[in-house]
């Protein structure tokens, strides 16, 4: 048998059947290289902010290789309900919206992660570009658990030609010019008509008074109503009077046939509201009065500066237990670009949280959003404790029965004081136990 000399023909064999065998193993399932699979970050958005940030998310999705958003988007009237169910059925997403008010339920829950560490080492976001009230309603015991998205307040609209024609050039700036103006509209409007619409359902109105007269909704690290005392009761028996003096319709916004074609009939010339009735009137109220109404600060007890309005809108938060918290955090950095939520304004009217979209999105320009800039200056949060959406429900209630007549004011305060004290009665065990854990307060002994 012939020999083969080496470097020959046995060389060119072993290399041949080594090609050969590295392009089989290619091809066999298991065997080819893999392109690792996408992190997917699934954001739940709320009504029609779930719909308008569809749009912003190609771009992130462009600049941030790799990562993938999925939206879905919850109803408002569902979404409370919908993230306690998926938090205690472990199937929260990795970020999501909330209002500002289910923050501190959240954290109760231990639901939410704390983004301190993340926002202190952000080259994108800076804090002091925030509106300062709206950023604190993200802060629960010296911790901030969500971002900012988009800005709420309330404030007045009014029918500006109306108002001239009782005599009243500028929009009223303290609470008795804003009465007599309210008294000289009625009595230009007729029996029919009225000043101005409040409706009973909502809780807000009779809480930003109480605010302007710097009143303590609670007492005793909030424990304990406080709505008996004379700042709360003053502010109460001001809303209260507004009904028995016949300015404002004893009737809820359900019961009003609508609302902005009786704005534009006049069956009411001030309504306190919030920013999305901006887009609403330009495009709901007729030519003859289209350029007739305008908003204002809310008026204040003494005048020394626009009352003080309630920080509301929502923030963004990323879940505790989430497996996508570095790819969370960048889609919120990339929603809290100014450029970003000066586009998100455009989608859906929802106000900038950071101050450099106002410049951005020519806010400071629109003469209707004007008043928003300089109310946002000026705005409280609510108590920042698990349980004050029951409780601005007990608020509703009380100034329903004080308006309606089946109750004293001074029956419907001590029936709202006894109602939360119920509401708070957990509360007041978890700190006694707190207390007492840490030596504050002896074991036994109540607080």
């Amino acid at each position: 048998m012939r020999r083969l000399r080496p470097g020959g023909w046995g060389r060119f064999e072993v290399g041949f059947h080594g090609v050969v065998l590295v392009t089989l193993l290619l091809f066999l399932p298991g065997c080819r290289p893999e392109t690792p699979a996408p992190v997917v970050v699934e954001l739940w958005a709320m009504g029609r902010e779930g719909e308008v940030v569809q749009s912003l998310v190609g771009e992130f999705e462009r600049r941030t290789p790799g990562v993938h958003v999925r939206v879905q988007q919850i109803p408002w009237s569902a979404a409370h309900e919908k993230l306690l169910t998926a938090y205690v059925g472990g199937a929260m997403p990795d970020v999501f919206q909330a209002g500002n008010t289910w923050i501190p339920e959240l954290v109760a829950l231990h639901a939410l992660d704390p983004l301190d560490e993340r926002l202190a080492h952000s080259a994108r976001i800076r804090g002091d570009d925030y509106f300062p009230g709206i950023l604190e309603t993200n802060v629960v015991d010296g911790v901030t658990y969500g971002l900012p998205w988009y800005v709420d307040t309330r404030l007045l609209f009014y029918r500006s030609d109306i108002l001239e024609n009782a005599g009243y050039a500028q929009p009223p700036a303290t609470w008795g010019t804003w009465l007599e103006a309210m008294t000289r509209v009625k009595g230009r409007v007729g029996a029919d008509n009225y000043a101005i619409l409040l409706p009973v359902n909502e809780w807000q109105t009779p809480v930003i008074l109480a605010l302007q007269l710097d009143a303590s909704l609670l007492r005793d690290d909030d424990q304990y109503g406080n709505f008996r005392s004379p700042e709360f009761r003053q502010a109460f028996a001001f809303y209260v009077d507004l009904f028995r003096r016949g300015l404002a319709p004893r009737t809820g916004a359900a019961q009003v046939a609508n609302l902005y074609q009786d704005f534009a009939n006049g069956y009411f010339s001030f309504y306190v509201s919030g920013p999305w009735n901006i887009g609403e009137l330009r495009r709901r109220l007729p030519g003859t009065v289209s350029d007739q109404w305008a908003t204002a600060p809310m008026p204040s007890p003494d005048g020394s500066r626009p009352g003080v309005s309630v920080a509301g809108g929502a923030s963004l938060a990323i879940v505790r237990k989430s497996v996508h918290k570095d790819a969370a955090w960048k889609l919120i950095e990339y929603l809290s670009e100014p450029a970003q939520q000066a586009e998100f304004y455009r989608l859906s009217g929802d106000l900038p949280s950071r101050r450099q979209a106002w410049t951005d999105a020519d806010l400071l320009r629109d003469r209707q959003a004007q008043a928003f800039w300089t109310q946002l200056q000026d705005i409280r949060s609510t108590p920042k404790i698990p349980e004050w959406e029951r409780i601005a429900d007990r608020i509703t209630r009380a100034a329903e029965a004080a308006i309606s007549g089946t109750t004293s004011m001074d029956g419907a305060l001590t029936a709202l004081d006894d109602d939360v004290d119920a509401l708070l009665e957990k509360r007041r065990w978890m700190v006694h136990r707190s207390r007492a854990a840490t030596g504050e307060m002896p074991p036994g002994r109540t607080p």
